[in-house]
């Protein structure tokens, strides 16, 4: 072997094995030239309520395996619509995504004929994070001790009977259950989840129905008391919390979810790698044991099973509010 073919042979195996012990997120990255900067994750609602903290989680999951920062941008507004127009707005390129609720993603299409975007259409779902009951709770001194007494409370009292609410998901849930029990109460909005917690702890408002993360801390520390869990199975968190069926109201079954989106039109091997890395970052024991924690079950599936299952609740939502007659401004 003469001395350039010597060079070239030594060459060919320095760069094998480089590649071999390049990690495959680093060999991707630079297939695509994605990511080669900072990218966004975008939450509609405050820090601190559930869709912020599943953003975090997420967000660590994804720096973990793309081997880029991932940083949390809160734009709290409009159920979350606010945080879906904006990331709509921006260059579908992967670098700004969107943490997206049930509210703004399947039950405002369903409520709101004039919502300038669509779930399925203006964005790609690329992962559900995970889904979930929601909870029915009060203060922890309120004499209401199940939904039954809450509901007869309320009834005796209509000038003091309102509820916390920060999206459509909440409200829509909450008419539902007005709507099957006859009892009043009167929507304040509030911006995060937290902000609902607080308002209750603090007797501004009756009662909430709230998602998981930020409530099962607080029930366990017995800021607020728990009548039930929505849907007809108690969750695994809270197993002497009665599911809503078990108290009587079995139409109000009702599970959320929370994703992540890019826009319509971002590079299909960009689309591709994430879907591939959140997937994994979603069922990796870092993410998926806290969220379980948090009485959420973990998602990481198909992305086009992920975007089937919006599509379906979009009409199944339109049928509930076309059912109990709701109105909602815009």
């Amino acid at each position: 072997m003469d001395g350039k073919s010597s060079r070239a042979f030594i060459g060919t195996a320095l760069l094998a094995l480089t590649l071999a012990a390049t990690p495959a997120h680093a060999q991707s990255n630079a297939d695509t030239g994605y990511p080669d900067r900072v990218i966004r994750i975008v939450v509609g609602f405050a820090a601190g309520g559930g869709n912020d903290i599943f953003a975090r989680l997420v967000g660590q999951g994804l720096q973990k395996e793309l081997n880029q920062s991932v940083i949390i941008v809160n734009r709290p507004g409009a159920g979350g619509r606010l945080a879906a127009e904006y990331v709509a707005s921006q260059p579908a390129d992967g670098y700004t995504l969107l943490v997206g609720a049930s509210g703004a993603m399947s039950i405002a299409p369903a409520i709101y004929p004039k919502l300038p975007y669509h779930p399925t259409r203006t964005f790609v779902p690329l992962a559900e994070i995970g889904h979930f009951p929601l909870i029915l709770v009060v203060t922890a001194n309120h004499p209401a001790k199940n939904v039954a007494e809450l509901v007869a409370w309320a009834k005796q009292n209509p000038d003091k009977a309102n509820y916390a609410t920060t999206s459509p998901a909440f409200t829509i849930t909450t008419e539902l259950l007005k709507l099957k029990s006859g009892m009043p109460g009167v929507a304040i909005t509030y911006k995060s989840s937290n902000e609902m917690l607080t308002s209750v702890t603090a007797g501004h408002s009756t009662f909430a129905i709230v998602d998981g993360p930020p409530a099962v801390p607080q029930v366990k520390g017995g800021q607020v008391r728990a009548l039930a869990v929505t849907g007809s199975e108690r969750s695994g968190e809270m197993p002497d919390v009665p599911s809503m069926a078990e108290a009587g109201f079995p139409d109000v079954n009702i599970h959320l979810w929370s994703g992540v989106f890019a826009s319509a039109g971002t590079p299909a091997k960009v689309v591709k790698k994430l879907e591939a890395a959140l997937a994994r970052a979603i069922k990796s024991p870092e993410v998926a044991d806290k969220l379980r924690a948090m009485a959420v079950d973990p998602g990481g599936g198909p992305a086009d099973a992920f975007a089937r299952m919006i599509d379906a609740d979009i009409k199944t939502y339109s049928d509930v509010v076309k059912s109990a007659n709701l109105t909602f401004e815009e």
